[in-house]
């Protein structure tokens, strides 16, 4: 024996010299065992037993106890099973010529289950009696190869940990806790009942799935109790749920009256129109009364396993008042023959006097387990088989047949016989874990934890009147997680309609795009705010508006990004197919009209304009309008870079013709006296080409300089509208541009000064009129862009700047061009020497 084992069994010796009472086992008395090939041992709870409040463990009478009809019928389940395997009367036979036997325990207590495995353990170390053949073929006979229970958790830790100190198999049929899945704790754990860690989800995913947010929840006052709730509230705010109150259900006494009480009065004050009871049957049973008393109606109370199926609950007075009660159960599954078995037990102990010697008292031939007197006179009240029972009776069932199975494979059974050689329990436990088999359709084997597969069903209580029933309304299956209800099917006790959910919220949701701002600790309480413009409500962050990514957009209140409005003059528009016609308009004009005056090139009309200067004129104005083509489609790098030097530097070379023009002309005609020599040498030099040349050269020059400084490049404003994107160039409004607008803007001024300054000139020289008209129409058209640009930046905007450089390259082409070419054209008759001789001489004679 090791030293752990040989320390716990020395405390358990200790606890038994202290007990006060006796084990109620066949040895020493009243017995409920069956001798056979293989003992089994089974702890079943046959009495309500209080627990004693004494300094030392002590053991009051299970007999002194209110007989536990459960119990009874899981007791019964146990010799069901026993009986079909031996007769070989069950689904298939598993141990041929070997025979199972049982030593049943009454554990009406923890400290009877304690005492119990202490027994267990005891025969463990005790050495064998011999047969005549010698050996340890008795070793079966005598000590226990695996237990069955007990029926809660609370009962079960100690035994669990002891049993699993020896390896001794532990198959319970009602301990759920989560803990008890920890292996390194329990090595020989298993159990035929779901882990609580199933029935917590169960519960999270019933909550979610009629959006009870807002809940309270109590547990009882013991490790089921305790362990569900602490494991409900860790993972209920991961669910969206907030637990508004947690109390703890005490066990019922005098000194804990008040303490019921408040704990209603806490969940009335709370304003929750869900409970979840995480508690054992026992001890909920003393807390509802103070629910009826204090006319607590109307709410939704949610069950585990273990009270939500139980008549003990449903038979206190006055709880169909309550409200509506929804539970989790263990899966039902009928147990074919147990009925008709436990009908001949009571027969059996109806024909049974109490008088009688209890030691050769047999129910049935080959059966002589039921000599307990305490048994016949409980088999006498003929306890009701309901729903419940029979769920909690089939685990049993189901445990004792794992423990079958596996001894078949451990005896290498096979359809006619099995080995006879000794299985020790740790041989066992290895081969329980190995099991695998079918009961009434339903697969029983055991996970790595030692837990079996099997989910739950979703019941509803049934009220008619006072008469109760339960309605199964939706299941639970935990690989993967899913849960079904069909919540027509549920009666809801609320103030409207029985069709009506009832709501359990701490505050209504928020409309859509509309964030949570939280008012208190909890995540369910809140008050809701619209999110602002560019922002969108991650419906997962529920309490942040994140902003839409640059290129999105969105309008408060809104619950997802927007790709924005993409803004530029696309080639296929209308409007710009408007544009490009008119373009092409002024190309062809231009064009022309320099082809007529090249051709006409020596006459007067075309010396008088400038001669090889208009030709200049019309190129640049050309290359102005054609600077427009940069505008159209999704900005390139070239056309930023082109779009704006190429006009500002071609309608610059435009004015600088018609400002040394007009001056020249004013200079001839006004000034020809008073002119300085430098004149002359300007004028024979070739001047008015250089000044055109530098002029141009100098808006060029400065053109330059911004390309190279704020060189422009294809961009988005985001900015200007907040649903759209402007694709523009970059740099337009920089420091360089605007001192390339300065100087066209003076340049400009200039021109005007002279074409004025020439108004009173012969008519063959004096453009002034339509100049002017060309210069204004050409301010007024850029002053009209750009009040435009500041307030908007749409296609609309784009297709005025187009039409500006148009109605710029119109203007000119117009005033000073259209002219001249309809004289050539269409009066040849003024294009002549003579008639421009005579004009000069009018003019002379009116100056004088």
């Amino acid at each position: 024996m090791d030293l752990c084992g040989a320390v716990l069994l020395s405390l358990g010796w200790l606890m038994l010299q202290l007990v006060d009472g006796k084990l109620d086992y066949i040895s020493q008395g009243q017995g409920m065992q069956l001798q056979a090939d293989f003992l089994i041992a089974g702890l079943f709870p046959l009495h309500y037993a209080d627990e004693p409040s004494a300094a030392f463990p002590s053991l009051s009478p299970c007999n002194g106890g209110t007989p536990n009809k459960h119990g009874f019928h899981l007791l019964q389940a146990m010799r069901f099973a026993v009986e079909q395997i031996n007769n070989g009367t069950g689904p298939q036979p598993l141990l041929p010529g070997v025979k199972l036997g049982y030593q049943m325990y009454d554990t009406c207590s923890v400290a009877a289950g304690i005492l119990a495995t202490l027994d267990l353990l005891e025969q463990q170390t005790q050495s064998p009696s011999t047969s005549e053949t010698g050996g340890d073929t008795n070793y079966n006979r005598e000590k226990a190869v695996a237990v069955i229970g007990p029926d809660s958790s609370s009962k079960t830790f100690t035994p669990a940990a002891l049993l699993g100190a020896y390896l001794v198999p532990q198959i319970s049929y009602e301990a759920s806790n989560e803990m008890l899945s920890n292996k390194h704790l329990y090595p020989a754990f298993f159990r035929t009942i779901p882990s609580d860690k199933n029935q917590v989800a169960a519960m999270i995913n019933l909550l979610k799935r009629f959006n009870w947010t807002w809940v309270a929840l109590l547990g009882s006052d013991n490790a089921y109790g305790l362990a569900g709730m602490q494991s409900l509230s860790e993972r209920a705010p991961h669910h969206g749920i907030c637990i508004a109150y947690q109390g703890v259900i005490p066990a019922y006494g005098d000194d804990k009256i008040q303490t019921m009480r408040n704990i209603v009065k806490s969940i009335q004050k709370t304003k929750v129109n869900t409970i979840v009871v995480f508690s054992s049957k026992s001890k909920v049973k003393g807390f509802f009364p103070f629910v009826i008393e204090q006319n607590v109606t109307g709410k939704v109370w949610i069950g585990t396993e273990d009270w939500s199926v139980s008549t003990l609950i449903s038979g206190i007075p006055g709880i169909h008042t309550i409200g509506t009660v929804l539970g989790v159960s263990i899966k039902y599954t009928a147990l074919s023959g147990f009925e008709e078995f436990e009908r001949k037990v009571v027969e059996a102990s109806m024909e049974h006097s109490d008088t009688q010697e209890v030691s050769n008292v047999t129910t049935s031939p080959g059966n002589d387990c039921l000599q307990s007197t305490d048994l016949y006179s409980l088999a006498r009240k003929k306890f009701s088989l309901e729903t419940y029972d029979i769920t909690s009776s089939f685990n049993v069932y189901k445990g004792v047949y794992a423990v079958a199975h596996a001894l078949h494979r451990a005896l290498g059974c096979d359809s006619e016989e099995c080995q006879r050689k000794t299985v020790y329990p740790w041989e066992l436990l290895w081969w329980l874990k190995e099991v695998q088999f079918s009961l009434e359709n339903t697969s029983v084997y055991f996970d790595i934890n030692g837990d079996p597969p099997t989910g739950y069903d979703i019941i509803a209580w049934v009220w008619r009147g006072t008469d109760w029933s339960i309605r199964e309304v939706g299941s639970f299956s935990p690989d993967p997680i899913t849960l079904t209800v069909n919540a027509d099917q549920i009666e809801w006790h609320n103030a409207g309609d029985s069709r009506t959910v009832p709501l359990s919220i701490c505050s209504p949701p928020c409309p859509r795009g509309h964030k949570k701002l939280l008012t208190g600790q909890h995540a369910c309480c809140f008050d809701c705010q619209t999110c602002p413009s560019a922002t969108f409500l991650n419906i997962s962050e529920s309490i942040t508006c994140e902003p839409c990514l640059p290129e999105e957009w969105a309008p408060p209140g809104s619950e997802q990004c927007l790709k924005r409005t993409v803004l530029l003059l696309a080639w296929d528009a209308p409007l710009s197919i408007a544009l490009l016609f008119f373009l092409a308009t002024c190309v062809l004009t231009t064009s022309t009209s320099a082809i007529i005056l090249l051709l006409n090139l020596d006459t007067p009309v075309a010396k008088s304009a400038g001669g090889r200067t208009c030709l200049l004129m019309l190129a640049a104005l050309t290359a102005a309008a054609m600077s427009s083509l940069c505008h159209f489609g999704q900005p390139s790098p070239l056309a930023c870079t082109l779009k704006q030097l190429l006009f500002i530097f071609s309608f610059t070379v435009c004015l600088a013709c018609i400002t040394v023009r007009s001056l020249q002309v004013i200079c001839i005609f006004k000034f020809a006296s008073k002119l300085p020599p430098a004149y002359d040498k300007w004028a024979k030099n070739n001047g008015a080409e250089f000044t055109i040349f530098l002029v141009s050269a100098a808006a060029l020059l400065i053109s330059v300089i911004r390309v190279a400084v704020d060189t422009p490049q294809p961009s988005q404003d985001l900015e200007f509208y907040k649903d759209s994107i402007v694709f523009e160039c970059s740099n337009t409004l920089s420091l360089v541009a605007g001192l390339e607008l300065v100087y066209v803007s003076l340049l400009s001024v200039l021109c005007f000064s002279f074409s004025y300054m020439g108004k009173d000139l012969p008519a063959n020289y004096n453009e002034a009129k339509c100049v002017t008209f060309s210069l204004m129409l050409y301010m007024m058209s850029w002053m009209s862009f750009f009040t435009l640009y500041l307030i908007s930046r749409g296609p609309f905007t784009m297709a005025a700047h187009v039409f500006a450089i148009l109605i710029s390259v119109v203007a000119f082409l117009g005033g000073y061009f259209l002219p001249k070419i309809y004289i050539i054209a269409l009066r040849p008759q003024m294009n002549t020497t003579a008639h421009f001789q005579n004009c000069i001489q009018m003019y002379t004679m009116n100056k004088q």
